[in-house]
């Protein structure tokens, strides 16, 4: 054991020394896999599969291996269908393989996409270095639904996706420290690899190559290096490149993300060529807010007014925090480049909703010379929802003119400061987000569904044209900034509905009424009023039909048969006037019961009609109907949708019929039933009304003519009922309507009838 031991330690310490001598960086190998998950055609967010992958700091190369198998057993019987894989950092990806629209004021960009062709199984990967560090979504679906509606356990057409990830990470990545210079060197195939961090308030960063000298042709006064700072997201944000020239290179960051660690990589562009250089950085902050020290008193203030779950969004302030607001009358004390930092509560509302408001009030104070600067952090648990920002003017305080506006932007990682000027919202290495407001135009709203997950800035500041804002120094906005679950709650034809992948929650809109789009505003193809009260009556109406099945089987004595009738017709017209899509809707209760009830009488009343017409004695026919409607009722419960919750129970009324009509035939010597016209005239159109219904059911039905397909259904299967009820049995005469019920009744108790004298016995009273 302890040689082992001594063994290890001498591996390691040979490794070190090593890496000491090569000057290299260590990589190490880091794997993780997702389960497969069986993939859905597109039809709405809900239909992709979301999976989240974790990448570390100092990743170097991140390679996804994405495997898409067919879970079909006959082979060809799907043929091709292309899989869309969507990949983005910092939030899941937004998808529009549609190209549905979007709500209006709503800011989005497309995830990288990659197309997979499937036959029986296909493997793709996607290799990108220099990855940035956090949460990375990948999203995979099928193509658009073409609204064909398959029913739960036949077979189809099943894809099942599985993504990997392989990294390779630098364990030890030199740190280059502002203001000093560290001596590297660079090969095509070993590049230097080194990082630094930047702090808060950093308006600027610079990183420098100088005395590079060629180890292969040290007479060559070439530079032959590529200089990349940042890291590498899937749609080309967050890099910078430069290629250096002789003299050697430097690129300057404006508006670098701030407290974060920044990666420096550089190569070599020349085969076997290895070149050396120094490396160093310097970054520069141009004012740091005035410090509030360490008293609690305003956290304090603000926790005991408060009783929701509010934290400070920050723990910065400035000279905006010590004067009432709009009362910027000090404003040039600020010196150049300085912001008036206002702090930030946030408040946690539920799931995916929060709210952030200024801790001084609602109003922010805004003026020219230095813009006004509040942050919101996002964390990965609100990623998956949509950030609002509405910023109104207030013009009851303070008339500003025409010729003047507030501009602000809103970005990620680090804010854009001095909008006075033509300088665009876009900090170093993120876009960001442009808003203006004036007397004319009060409100601006914007709306970014999946955020990254990343601290947000808003810098605001005063604008004016060539001729001045006039006596107008400061105005006073109100920026309400919120994370909610989905926008605007998917409106009048939407569901928000909350989703969940592993440990991870987010939310899209499912739509209905023909609406569609991202937030269920693109009415181009949605149902009119009309045509949704005509679906309404159509499949409710169409459950009437089973009024003939139940008058024929109480006036031919099956009183059970019929009460199970009656409840299929009342709970099946009340299930389908509440599951309509739409305004032309009405729920007597639980959407939930109503299904349960509905598809609890289908089924019973299928049951009760083959046992009925086995003709089995009736204590045990009874017995059978109780069972039956009971182990019916708990399968209900586990699936309503399952292909043997209803094919379990018809099968098995099937056998007992065909035993029983089997047994009587042999009894009797001869086929049963023996009239032939109970077959040519109820028992085959009963079959071909049962067998069309069934076809239309399971084959023909689809979203956009459900409302026809499924009104057959409920007509065929109700004539069906009132063709394959059987006659009235000899021993039910002394229950026919037409005897009335105050005919006499002879009841029987154990195969014996009670008979009843008609003889009157005659008392004596003495």
């Amino acid at each position: 054991m302890e040689f082992h031991i001594i063994l290890c330690f001498l591996f390691v310490a040979l490794t070190a020394v090593s890496s000491e001598d090569d000057g290299q960086v260590v990589f190490v190998k880091e794997l993780s896999s997702k389960p497969a998950q069986k993939l859905s055609r597109y039809g709405w967010f809900g239909s992709a599969r979301l999976q989240r992958f974790v990448i570390p700091e100092d990743a170097a190369v991140a390679r996804w291996r994405f495997t898409v198998t067919k879970g079909h057993r006959f082979p060809g019987f799907c043929g091709e269908h292309n899989v869309t894989i969507h990949i983005r950092w910092g939030a899941p990806p937004v998808v529009n393989p549609v190209g549905q629209m979007f709500p209006n004021d709503t800011a989005w960009s497309l995830a990288h996409s990659l197309h997979l062709p499937v036959t029986s199984q296909a493997t793709a990967t996607f290799n990108l270095s220099d990855p940035s560090p956090g949460d990375w979504y990948v999203a995979a679906h099928l193509p658009r639904d073409d609204g064909r509606i398959e029913q739960k356990g036949f077979p189809s057409c099943s894809y099942y996706f599985q993504p990997q990830l392989s990294i390779r990470r630098a364990v030890d990545t030199p740190i280059l420290q502002p203001t000093s210079g560290l001596p590297q060197a660079a090969a095509p195939d070993r590049p230097a690899r080194l990082k630094l961090f930047v702090p808060e308030f950093v308006s600027s960063l610079s990183v420098s190559l100088t005395d590079c000298h060629s180890q292969t042709d040290p007479g060559e006064g070439a530079c032959p290096l590529v200089l990349r700072l940042g890291s590498a997201s899937a749609l080309k944000e967050g890099l910078v490149t430069v290629n250096c020239s002789t003299n050697g290179c430097s690129v300057t960051l404006l508006a670098p993300p701030w407290h974060t660690w920044l990666r420096v990589v550089v190569e070599s562009k020349r085969e076997n060529h290895t070149v050396t250089f120094n490396v160093s950085s310097n970054y520069t902050v141009s004012c740091k807010p005035q410090s509030v020290g360490l008293s609690p008193d305003i956290i304090a203030t603000h926790g005991n007014n408060s009783d929701r779950n509010a934290t400070l969004a920050g723990n910065r302030t400035a000279a905006a925090e010590v004067d009432p607001p709009g009362e910027l009358s000090v404003a040039g004390a600020l010196s150049p480049g300085c912001v008036w930092d206002v702090p930030v509560l946030a408040e946690e509302l539920d799931v995916l909703s929060v709210r952030f408001s200024p801790a001084s009030g609602p109003n922010v104070s805004v003026a020219r010379s230095n813009p006004t600067l509040l942050s919101y952090p996002l964390h990965t648990l609100t990623s998956g929802g949509t950030l609002s920002l509405q910023l109104t003017l207030n013009t009851t305080s303070t008339s500003l003119g025409n010729s003047s506006s507030v501009a602000a932007c809103l970005s990620p990682w680090a804010p854009v400061l001095g909008l006075s000027g033509s300088q665009p919202c876009q900090t170093a290495l993120f876009p960001g987000y442009r808003l203006h407001v004036n007397s004319s135009s009060p409100k601006a709203v914007i709306r970014l569904p999946f955020p990254q997950a990343a601290t947000w800035y808003l810098s605001l500041q005063l604008t004016c044209n060539s001729s001045g804002c006039g006596n107008v120094s400061v105005v006073s906005v109100v920026p309400e900034v919120s994370v909610s679950a989905c926008v605007e709650d998917c409106g009048t034809y939407g569901e928000c509905r909350l989703l969940r992948s592993n440990t991870y929650l987010y939310a899209a809109c499912v739509c209905k009424a023909g609406w569609s789009g991202w937030g269920c505003t693109d009415g181009s193809a949605a149902l009119s009023y009309g045509r949704q009260v005509t679906a309404t009556l159509l499949l409710t109406l169409s459950n009437l039909l089973f009024l003939p099945a139940i008058v024929v089987a109480a006036r031919r004595c099956y009183v059970t048969e019929a009460s199970v009738y009656l409840f299929t017709l009342f709970f099946s017209t009340f299930y389908h006037a509440c599951d309509q899509p739409g305004v032309a809707v009405m729920c007597i209760m639980d959407y939930d019961t109503l299904q349960f009830c509905d598809f609890l009488g289908s089924v019973c009343s299928i049951w009760v009609t083959l046992l009925c017409m086995a003709r089995v004695r009736d204590t045990l026919k009874y017995t059978l109907f109780v069972l039956g409607a009971l182990l019916i009722a708990m399968s209900m419960q586990l699936d309503r949708r399952g292909l043997w919750n209803m094919l379990g129970p018809v099968l098995c009324a099937v056998l007992a019929l065909v035993i029983a009509w089997v047994y009587r035939g042999v009894r009797r010597r001869h086929c049963y039933p023996p009239s032939w016209r109970r077959w040519l005239l109820y028992l085959v159109p009963g079959l071909l009304c049962a067998l069309v219904g069934v076809c239309v059911y399971i084959f023909a039905e689809t979203e956009d003519n459900y409302l026809y397909t499924h009104s057959v259904w409920h007509v065929l299967v109700a004539l069906s009922v009132v063709f394959l009820l059987p006659p009235r049995e000899r021993s039910r005469e002394a229950w026919g309507w037409s005897r009335g019920w105050a005919g006499s009744w002879s009841p029987r108790v154990c195969g014996y009838t009670l008979c009843h004298g008609s003889k009157e016995e005659l008392y004596t009273v003495s």
